[in-house]
């Protein structure tokens, strides 16, 4: 394919007109978010009742502006920032899913969308673009929107894997040269270091990572360059697995999915990251209905699962979408890599999380979970968990024993009181 196309390129005020009152669009989120394409539907003002579903998105969300509620109603299958508030006040809508189930929304027809508004690799010469950073359930949105409105971005990655969209599927859309909003980490606090060397003990040579975004994946990474044959099975990754592949420890020689190949749904992360997955065939984009499927990731031997948490009671309930009833982020695909790890042949489920929070005022570890927090794993799935303090093992051990050792690992200043609390309930004798 030549440069024509760019000649039937449009404003992305012209793009957005196919959007329609009262119908379901879709956005593209993270690093993929289309802005422009955002800014110019936000500057619409003929529009009642559009359902906006989308995951985090980066970047502003003038639709979830308060005043705005007629015209536009966010629904949220993952949250972030822009969208916290929103969802608080009444505003905006979230949704509790598994990522793993979202692409089946669309896919089923239980969420019909009218309209998919995607950011997209410029056409290659067969006439495809790639969904770049993030192919999530941006694919499904892709094959089953009936109308695909698309910013095409000349910084956008080309990437591989099952992310393809041919331009002949865009209905309209505009040409950009900009570049994609970046998530950059910060500096290593103490207690991220010290549950990062706890993980990084805990994972052999040849297994397969599975990791979030933040200052403990981070942590763990670093600490990972001595291993060999490790491979990369993630829902997502960011800088830190490229500091690791350049040292030579990532080969994903051992993996028993996509061997040889790093495998994910979406990225986030910096240019360098963009950089790194750009044109490279090493590094293969699924939707997240398959990279999350507990059937694909068990096939990984040795899969070691690292996910976070907002608090965790002494059962082993873990929260890590909402505090208290307000919604932080989203049930993601913490149980769909709990539960994979668990069934893979050596795997390793982890949570982690620091002993406290609120400025050290408040302890992690709970008696019981705060009114509205979300359970997103079960006291029945979790296995590991590990704080700065330590890490043990729940799987297989009773009510009493699994209140004792997430004691052991809890701050010290809070022991003596979950101590007190763990005896005070019916089903412990007091003891000594």
């Amino acid at each position: 394919m030549n440069s024509d196309w760019k000649s039937r390129a449009v404003s992305a005020a012209d793009a957005i007109k196919a959007v329609r009152s009262g119908t379901n669009v879709f956005i593209h989120g993270a690093c993929a978010t289309p802005a422009p394409l955002i800014t110019a539907l936000c500057e619409r003002r003929d529009l009642e009742q559009v359902r906006l579903y989308h995951l985090h998105t980066a970047g502003p969300a003038p639709f979830a502006d308060a005043g705005r509620e007629n015209e536009f109603r966010s629904v949220s299958l993952f949250t972030g920032a822009p969208l916290r508030r929103p969802i608080a006040e009444g505003r905006a809508d979230f949704v509790p899913i598994f990522l793993s189930d979202i692409p089946g929304l669309f896919t089923s027809q239980a969420v019909p969308l009218d309209a998919a508004l995607l950011q997209l690799s410029p056409p290659d010469a067969h006439g495809f673009c790639s969904l770049g950073t993030s192919c999530d359930a941006a694919k499904a949105a892709a094959d089953t929107a009936r109308v695909v409105i698309a910013e095409i971005n000349a910084q956008m990655p080309r990437t591989h894997g099952n992310n393809v969209v041919p331009l002949s599927r865009v209905h309209a859309y505009t040409v950009t040269d900009r570049p994609l909003h970046e998530h950059k980490g910060g500096p290593e606090s103490p207690v991220e270091a010290r549950i990062g060397e706890l993980i990084a003990n805990l994972v052999e040579d040849g297994s397969t990572l599975q990791m979030g975004i933040g200052g403990i994946p981070d942590a763990v990474l670093a600490r990972l360059r001595h291993k060999q044959d490790l491979g990369i099975h993630s829902e997502m990754f960011s800088d830190g697995v490229v500091d690791l592949f350049e040292a030579g420890a990532i080969t994903n020689r051992l993996k028993g999915v996509g061997q040889g190949r790093i495998i994910t749904s979406f990225i986030n992360g910096t240019r360098r990251l963009f950089d790194f997955v750009n044109d490279n065939p090493l590094v293969a984009f699924y939707p997240c209905d398959w990279t999350n499927d507990t059937a694909v990731i068990r096939k990984n031997p040795k899969m070691v699962a690292i996910n976070s948490a907002i608090q965790i009671d002494l059962s082993g309930q873990v929260c890590a979408d909402s505090i208290g009833h307000d919604v932080f982020s989203g049930i993601g695909g913490q149980m769909d890599f709990i539960r994979g790890a668990a069934l893979s042949r050596g795997g390793k489920p982890i949570i982690a999380l620091p002993s406290r929070a609120a400025g050290g005022k408040v302890s992690r570890i709970v008696m019981q979970l705060n009114p509205g927090a979300g359970v997103v794993t079960t006291r029945g799935h979790v296995h590991w968990v590990v704080t700065e303090y330590g890490a043990v093992n729940l799987h297989g051990q009773s009510l009493r024993e699994r209140g004792e050792a997430l004691i052991s690992i809890a701050h010290p200043d809070f022991r003596a009181e979950l101590r007190r609390e763990l005896n005070g309930i019916r089903h412990f004798p007091v003891s000594a």
